[in-house]
């Protein structure tokens, strides 16, 4: 199976990579965690910093919204990221997929959320795109006991299981970011925020800490982005 997952990823990477116009663009979809803000306000996304690791050879454009989940960033916002006409699509969602069942936005990690990623996968490859996966990270809530509330393992293991079936690439952030947060213990992840209290969002120490967990791995999984990222 590997194998064969391998073999599909370089035959897509072949034919992207070699009809692309330059600039090559990424486009990230996903919400308050990867999206874009204004700099006179104290949240970022990772999304804001990857740019950053590449040369004038790649465009990014962060198409996340806060707020959104793979049911709610359906439609229009879906559509201007497909505008953007990309060669790779950076997908991370799960933080609201997980709200309360009685929320509009939320789905079920075991049906309509797999269904959601299956169709962004389709959907980006009938761009001639290709799509990489990306686990919610952790929240960073914490038991009594010292140890993390694992929220959204039910979304990162749905992801997974989804990247095997459409033998698509995904990066663990899930996992990632719980190895950093238990690395730095309770109160040095708070220094991840953008406000006290704040278990979930980042500010710019927070979000580029997932960007560099995000760049550690991206460039592996599409083999072919590494020749344009900056010495």
């Amino acid at each position: 199976m590997i194998a064969r997952v391998h073999a599909c990823i370089c035959a897509l990477l072949a034919v992207a990579f070699t009809a692309m116009a330059q600039p090559l663009t990424i486009v990230i979809i996903g919400d308050s965690t990867v999206a874009d803000y204004p700099a006179d306000k104290p949240s970022r996304g990772w999304g804001q910093f990857i740019a950053g690791y590449f040369g004038d050879g790649v465009r990014v454009a962060n198409h996340a919204i806060s707020g959104r989940s793979t049911k709610s960033f359906r439609g229009t916002a879906w559509e201007k990221a497909r505008a953007e006409k990309p060669n790779v699509v950076l997908i991370q969602f799960g933080h609201n997929d997980s709200h309360a069942k009685t929320e509009p936005k939320a789905t079920d990690a075991a049906t309509d959320y797999r269904d959601y990623l299956r169709q962004y996968i389709d959907e980006t490859r009938a761009l001639g795109a290709l799509p990489v996966l990306i686990t919610p990270m952790h929240r960073r809530v914490w038991k009594p006991d010292g140890t993390l509330d694992d929220i959204l393992q039910p979304y990162a293991d749905a992801m997974k299981a989804v990247a095997v079936e459409k033998e698509v690439p995904v990066i663990d952030l899930h996992a990632m970011s719980r190895e950093l947060y238990l690395k730095l213990g309770e109160q040095g992840s708070l220094e991840l925020a953008n406000a006290p209290g704040d278990r979930t969002h980042f500010g710019e120490k927070g979000a580029k800490a997932m960007a560099e967990l995000v760049m550690s791995k991206l460039p592996g999984a599409l083999p072919k982005l590494k020749p344009l990222l900056k010495p």
